[in-house]
């Protein structure tokens, strides 16, 4: 069943810092409301800021750590000695870098704006529902479950297969023993269940003419060599669970209704293009 996957555009911790960074960094101290994780020259970095970043490295898959964590202050601590440095030189005052800046901050909120929206319009159990049912609907097709002998000569395929006729039963050992295939060898040749999608045409084309029990009466050559081809069961192919999918369906129909909801707002802004503007990256 396969499921449109994506993911909410988030805001990375390091342009959200250079925000708040230029922010503290260039006035009066600010008093924290939280908990402290650091100090540099008197202005704070709060622990919900590296427990934010923290739980984002987190959801991209970097582990949250005390080590982690005490590399993620480092690196903020240095990022706010180098910015306040920059303020005191007043680069933050150049129109390129201020340019840079605003951008960083309208990225944050636009991103804000997104989680949001998502936060007040959660996707119901009935939408769910509804887009499984529509999903479901659409799977199609035959799901097979075999096993396979793979060698680079078709005169051994077809003494495997000689043996075969005299031996039905031993096609787990003659895999075992003679079969090249690395990732099923060890299992007798087993293939587990799949869709003739996922196979090279000429193993699907003989697979699919085969009787549930039975092997290839002759050799089938593919770019990978010859097989001998044994089909154990067939069944049609079967949506899974809607318990599993849930997650993924739920952040589909999410990222559906930020689109329509982004479409409107853009529709209804009033967007004017320069003439001049030139849509070509420079060279």
């Amino acid at each position: 069943m396969k499921l449109i996957r994506s993911s909410l555009v988030l805001a990375g911790a390091a342009s959200l810092f250079v925000v708040t960074a230029c922010d503290r960094a260039g006035g009066a101290k600010v008093e924290p409301a939280a908990p402290v994780a650091a100090t540099v020259n008197g202005t704070p970095i709060s622990q919900h800021t590296v427990d934010l970043f923290a739980e984002r490295g987190a959801s991209t898959g970097r582990p949250d750590t005390p080590e982690s964590r005490a590399t993620l202050i480092d690196q903020l601590t240095l990022q706010l000695v180098l910015a306040q440095e920059a303020i005191k030189k007043g680069l933050d005052k150049k129109p390129d870098v201020a340019q840079q800046i605003e951008t960083i901050k309208q990225s944050v909120l636009a991103n804000a704006y997104v989680e949001d929206f998502v936060k007040s319009n959660p996707v119901t159990d009935e939408a769910i529902k509804a887009e499984y049912d529509r999903i479901k609907a659409t799977i199609t097709g035959t799901e097979y479950k075999a096993r396979h002998i793979l060698v680079a000569k078709e005169a051994e395929a077809k003494d495997i297969i000689a043996k075969l006729k005299k031996d039905p039963g031993a096609f787990a050992k003659l895999a075992m023993e003679r079969s090249t295939d690395a990732g099923s060898k060890a299992n007798g040749g087993d293939l587990g269940w799949f869709d003739l999608s996922k196979m090279v045409p000429e193993f699907g084309a003989a697979l699919s003419k085969l009787e549930k029990g039975a092997f290839t009466a002759e050799p089938v050559k593919t770019q990978y060599g010859y097989h001998v081809i044994l089909l154990e069961d067939s069944k049609p192919i079967e949506a899974p669970p809607i318990d599993e999918v849930k997650p993924q369906l739920t952040q589909q129909l999410q990222q559906q209704n930020v689109k329509k909801q982004v479409d409107a707002l853009k529709a209804a802004a009033k967007i004017e293009i320069a003439g001049n503007a030139d849509p070509q990256p420079a060279h």
